[in-house]
């Protein structure tokens, strides 16, 4: 583990922005009275069964104020009712049960807005605790077997540090298995990905399958006793490639070529969402839980870009 340490060159303006990441103005969109309520066509007002009457764009804004401000449902309608007075906005506030509904279908808006900008991204997962006993009490007696938790995947563009693609997954889902689902939600937003970093649990013929057939560069550290098989399989190239390169030079030398230590911003962004939101689903549904953290994670990429620390490492 590094003992790096690093000074912030610019802590009056870094700490200014950080109070503005407490600011409510940041989640109030400039459209929030139209957008609020859905309007149907004339055509639309007999259509069989309840329709909605509120839009993804109101449901989007009471989930993240929730989110944000770590409120429960019944205190997130009240919350938002007093807002909305001190605004003087008379729009009416959804029940807390209409928002955990829509929660469940609601129609995500992209992480990050549409680029034709290549990529270069890091992927890696941890485990968020959907219930179960504290830390304390694991310790002190043992945990039991309804500790329950789920696995996040989370990628990461490496140069702006934005979370552009999340999968949400029981733990028992291979990282492997996330990674072409992933790639998927970041060539919707129109971006190319160049390089893929990951550590040793993508080094699998399915990921390199995937890197290979759509042309991007494989920085993943192949096994301890892997073994090249030249010329036999296109999409091992680059994995043949690298073994060869560490019997010759070390391991440390081929990460330090390769780029893989960027990886390390994956681990990074854990900590940032761990340390926001903390570990712990409030959701209990598994559409409700997806849709959480896409929100979370929407909130982070805003995060960053309001307040980015620029630092040095200290000699």
């Amino acid at each position: 583990m590094s003992n790096d340490k690093h000074k912030v060159r610019n802590w009056s303006e870094y700490n200014t922005s950080l109070e503005k990441r407490g600011d409510i103005n940041i989640w109030v969109p400039a459209d929030l009275v139209e957008t609020w309520q859905v309007v149907y066509a004339d055509k639309d007002i007999r259509l069989k069964g309840g329709q909605p009457v509120y839009s993804d764009a109101a449901m989007l804004f009471c989930l993240t104020v929730k989110y944000v401000y770590k409120l429960p449902y019944r205190g997130n309608k009240g919350f938002i009712s007093s807002l909305f007075k001190l605004m003087r906005l008379s729009l009416p506030v959804p029940s807390y049960s209409q928002v955990c509904k829509r929660g469940q279908v609601l129609d995500f808006m992209q992480l990050v807005g549409d680029s034709k900008k290549a990529t270069d991204i890091a992927i890696d997962s941890t485990g968020l605790k959907v219930y179960g006993e504290g830390e304390w009490k694991v310790r002190k007696h043992g945990a039991s077997k309804r500790r329950t938790w789920m696995k996040l995947h989370l990628g990461i563009d490496v140069e702006t540090q934005e979370i552009v693609g999340v999968e949400l997954t029981e733990n028992k889902v291979d990282d492997a298995a996330c990674v072409a689902p992933i790639l998927e939600s970041i060539a919707a937003t129109g971006r190319g990905v160049k390089s893929f970093r990951g550590d040793g649990a993508y080094d699998k013929t399915k990921v390199r399958k995937v890197l290979h057939g759509a042309g991007i560069k494989q920085i993943i550290p192949p096994q301890e006793n892997a073994v090249a098989r030249t010329g036999k399989k296109a999409w091992m190239g680059e994995r043949d490639a690298a073994i060869e390169q560490i019997k010759k030079t070390g391991l440390e030398d081929w990460k330090t070529t390769a780029g893989y230590h960027k990886r390390s911003l994956a681990e990074t962004a854990m900590f940032r969402y761990k340390t926001i939101h903390g570990g712990v689903l409030c959701s209990r549904i598994m559409e409700n839980q997806k849709t959480e953290v896409n929100i979370k994670c929407k909130v982070l990429n805003v995060y960053r870009g309001i307040a980015v620390p620029n630092s040095y490492k200290v000699a």
